[in-house]
């Protein structure tokens, strides 16, 4: 069977749900999404193997291989997307929609298209003319816990020389970002009537405590690191929400704070949760038990590529821009531990992702089309 056109093979991405979330109401399988991408690339010459991932029934991730020998360029995208609310979308999130030079769509640039740009891209590109290894990566749960990236050790020989992450970026190199850590401090003291505080342990007064402890972070954060290449340079620390008590006349019996953290390329994880542990070290022996730090998804840390490297030469020659560093996440640091140049590069804006109405602006499909065509040509042909 054929590959479909373009527009055919988006219509077909985008009408595939493939949301990935922690709440198992919104959460579902990508296994279809895989399925159709292995069918089409392997009309075009690709070997497939498809692997489910540990610990996760109905999550899967897809490799597909043309050419020998090692080395070779990976293209990477994830095939989950985020949920939706139907109240703020003009149109089905599941139907590829076009109306006033836009594209819309749940997954249009985050980032089902990408893989429909890359499919494109390989009609003009014959096996028989190229000349080093390509690898087309699909993976699950970047949206969630990042499980598909971090399970990339499943595929046997999986060595490339680069990698380009087709998040969107408009087709601007992206050679770094932060890191993200998300924390829960929870805080369990013991109710009691308000009117007599020696009742009970009251877990906001505690929290308190830790706020001033966790703003010695933050000031510290400020102080001892920095990376010019970020607009802001030095690590964060957010309070993003805090919950406690149920009633005026109770003494709170628990409190909990939810905290962000973004490090900076290069800062050890471990450090981080090491400098949180000393700042709640006094706090913790005075209310033993009481005082807990959860993880609420694995951590991710920083990425960032050497800026003479030469994916970011191409990278930075085919787009006509200078490669940047971003605030947002992506695999980038799970590739690249697999010994590669690893560049974010891909269509869309990413103003549009994780929104109502996400869209891709038609009028840059052709530029977009040519960039990856180059892209592909230049390393592998």
């Amino acid at each position: 069977m054929p590959v479909p056109s373009f527009f055919s093979m988006y219509q077909q991405l985008i009408a595939i749900p493939s949301i990935s979330s922690m709440d198992s109401q919104w959460d579902h399988s990508n296994k279809a999404v895989i399925e159709k991408l292995a069918e089409w690339l392997g009309e075009l010459g690709f070997d497939c193997e498809i692997n489910e991932l540990q610990g996760k029934p109905g999550k899967f991730n897809l490799l597909a291989r043309r050419g020998t020998g090692s080395g070779g360029l990976l293209l990477s995208g994830h095939t989950d997307t985020v949920p939706y609310d139907e109240s703020r979308w003009s149109s089905d999130p599941f139907t590829l929609t076009e109306r006033d030079n836009r594209w819309y769509g749940l997954g249009s640039i985050d980032m089902k298209g990408f893989f429909a740009f890359v499919i494109e891209a390989l009609k003009e590109l014959p096996a028989e003319q190229q000349q080093q290894p390509l690898m087309i990566l699909a993976t699950a749960d970047e949206e969630t816990t990042m499980d598909g990236a971090r399970q990339l050790s499943n595929f046997s020989n999986l060595k490339p020389d680069a990698c380009i992450i087709g998040e969107p970026t408009s087709m601007t190199p992206v050679l770094a970002h932060k890191g993200h850590l998300s924390e829960a401090i929870r805080v369990t003291g013991k109710s009691g009537h308000s009117s007599d505080p020696k009742l009970g342990l009251n877990a906001i007064e505690i929290m308190h405590q830790v706020i001033g402890r966790l703003l010695t972070v933050q000031s510290d954060f400020s102080s001892k690191y920095s990376n010019a290449l970020f607009t802001v340079p030095e690590p964060t620390l957010n309070f993003g929400s805090i919950h406690g008590g149920d009633n005026p006349n109770r003494i709170c019996g628990c409190c909990e704070l939810q905290i962000d953290i973004r490090p900076l390329p290069g800062m050890d994880i471990s450090e981080l949760y090491l400098l949180i542990n000393q700042q709640l070290a006094d706090l913790r022996q005075r209310c033993p038990g009481q005082i807990d730090l959860i993880q609420l998804h694995p951590a991710i840390p920083g990425y960032q590529e050497q800026a003479d490297a030469a994916l970011v030469h191409l990278a930075e020659k085919i787009s006509g821009r200078t490669a940047h560093a971003v605030n947002y996440c992506t695999e980038a640091p799970f590739i690249q531990q697999l010994g590669c140049e690893t560049v974010v590069m891909g269509p869309g804006s990413i103003a549009q992702a994780h929104q109502p109405d996400e869209y891709l602006a038609t009028d840059t499909i052709d530029s977009t089309q040519k960039q990856i065509y180059q892209l592909i040509r230049g390393y592998c042909y």
